[in-house]
């Protein structure tokens, strides 16, 4: 059997690939009518795959039914967390390349595997062996929303002497600091379960810091699965970050 590290990573790629057809196939159609389509497209496709290779297992996906409360995943021991389409807006926008695919396995209170696939770019990183980005000279790299940058990363940008680097999706920006081409992300104001498991998962991997920003460890699998809060960091940024996120 396909062991969780590998299938994560292949159906991150396998529904990235199918959005690039989406994407092209409606070229001509409106941004709303994309979205729609790439969110159904790649759940169904997520679903469906995952209830044929792991059909003992529980999923909470974006796209999926109100959760919060279901009883089957808060007592199952292995739930895939899953965002089939981290970044419809960006998605949308022909030519951009910032959105993602998020498949991330928890397993007994601990997320155990994770691929973030990053189709536009022809990338997918996954665990559970991922490089440990080269570090870059000059100012620390804020990666934040190209539309509404939380004021705690402006704070942090100010305080570390640092600049900003502008981007879509959160996993686009979790996986920007995985590559190197960011040093930290800071986010406050509101997230979900799905919009970290697998970055997160693969950020750990690569042995960076992850954390909430008061320092505390980010959850999984909770009864409610809002997620508001979010520290990717250099793990020799990471006190330099929270000295200003945890106050």
């Amino acid at each position: 059997m396909t062991g969780d590290h590998e299938l994560a990573a292949r159906l991150a790629t396998e529904a990235g690939a199918l959005l690039l057809d989406v994407r092209a196939e409606l070229a001509d159609a409106t941004a709303q009518e994309r979205k729609d389509a790439g969110d159904k497209r790649s759940h169904d496709f997520l679903m469906a795959a995952l209830a044929a290779e792991r059909p003992a297992d529980t999923v909470l996906s974006e796209e999926g039914p109100e959760e919060e409360a279901d009883p089957v995943r808060l007592a199952a021991s292995r739930v895939w967390i899953v965002d089939p389409l981290d970044g419809t807006r960006e998605f949308s926008e022909p030519g951009r390349s910032d959105w993602a695919v998020h498949v991330a396995l928890w397993e007994s209170g601990e997320l155990v595997a994770g691929a973030v696939a990053l189709p536009a770019q022809g990338a997918t990183l996954a665990t559970p062996r991922v490089p440990y980005p080269p570090a870059a000279p000059g100012a620390p790299r804020i990666v934040v929303s190209r539309t509404r940058p939380p004021a705690v990363a402006l704070q942090v940008k100010d305080a570390l002497g640092g600049v900003l680097v502008e981007m879509g999706s959160a996993g686009a920006k979790v996986a920007s600091v995985v590559q190197g081409i960011a040093d930290v992300y800071v986010h406050a104001g509101g997230q979900y379960e799905w919009d970290s498991a697998a970055p997160v998962a693969v950020a750990r991997a690569a042995g960076l810091h992850t954390s909430r920003i008061d320092g505390s460890p980010l959850v999984y699998n909770q009864r409610d699965s809002t997620l508001p809060d979010l520290i990717v960091c250099r793990p020799e940024l990471a006190d330099a970050v929270l000295a200003v996120t945890a106050r």
